[in-house]
């Protein structure tokens, strides 16, 4: 990613006109069309110039109105309704808490953070004098940057406007980002219940390789639903190994997006019904 820009004076006005042609590159890179330009404008502009209109004699209050906490505010709301309308249709069985830990999930900083990145955001920022932001400084300046430029396409194109624009973060990202959050901290057991929800079958893993010495060895596990390869992974013992198959399933799965039971290639008859493993 590009360094942050910088506005080249002190008055919130002069900041625009560092580089009047910021905000429509940032529009043409995005293939967006803003009726009030301005709005895109302000989404871009960060407190950080009130230092500089301070110490120019300016009003730091209305300087305040130009800058993008309001529309960070109002980007906030915006991101959490669309991606709980994405998450409520992604998953129909989905309970309420279920759908609430998604929605967390998949709008946590990290993720605005990668998203601004992606289209290198902070090259469009104004940003005050000589700010030199820390590395977590920046990502939380990313993060407000683009809540503050969703909430900007709400007010100029409404809540359709704001959700095509997520849209395409959204069917990209949002199963894996899910996924990965619901399955790090155990990915068998977050496998057993995506495997029983979606196919009522459980995964089978069997051991497809032990090399090393005794006192070395390293497993290589392969995680099956019914006859078909889900994930391999490898470990020092096979409970690792195991883990690390489950993890690659679910990328998988979260790749392929919901399917129904009846599309699994298994009947869910005797032999699948338990978890467990089988040896080669």
């Amino acid at each position: 990613m590009g360094d942050e820009a910088r506005p080249a004076s002190a008055g919130a006005e002069k900041v625009v006109a560092a580089d009047e042609a910021r905000p429509e590159r940032l529009a043409a890179a995005l293939r967006l069309t803003f009726r009030d330009p301005d709005l895109l404008r302000v989404a871009l502009t960060h407190r950080s110039i009130l230092h500089d209109v301070v110490a120019a004699g300016g009003d730091p209050i209305a300087a305040a109105a130009r800058t993008n906490e309001r529309l960070e505010f109002l980007g906030d709301a915006m991101l959490g309704a669309v991606a709980a309308e994405y998450l409520y249709a992604l998953d129909p069985a989905a309970d309420e808490g279920t759908l609430t830990r998604r929605r967390v999930a998949l709008v946590r900083a990290e993720t605005l953070v990668a998203w601004a990145r992606e289209i290198d955001l902070g090259a469009y920022l104004f940003l005050g004098q000589g700010e030199r932001p820390s590395a977590g400084a920046r990502d939380r300046m990313l993060a407000g940057a683009f809540e503050a430029l969703v909430g900007a396409i709400a007010l100029d194109r409404g809540y359709a406007g704001a959700k095509r624009f997520l849209r395409r973060f959204l069917a990209r990202d949002a199963a894996a980002i899910v996924v990965e959050a619901e399955g790090a901290a155990n990915p068998k057991g977050r496998l057993q219940e995506l495997t029983q929800q979606r196919f009522r079958l459980s995964p089978v893993y069997r051991t497809a390789a032990a090399t090393g010495p005794d006192h070395a060895r390293v497993f290589t596990i392969e995680a099956l639903l019914g006859e078909r390869l889900l994930g391999i992974g490898s470990g020092v013992s096979k409970r690792e190994a195991q883990q690390e198959a489950a993890a690659a399933a679910l990328r998988l799965l979260a790749a392929e997006g919901p399917v129904r039971a009846d599309e699994a290639g298994g009947d869910g008859e005797a032999g699948y019904g338990m978890l467990g493993d089988v040896e080669g």
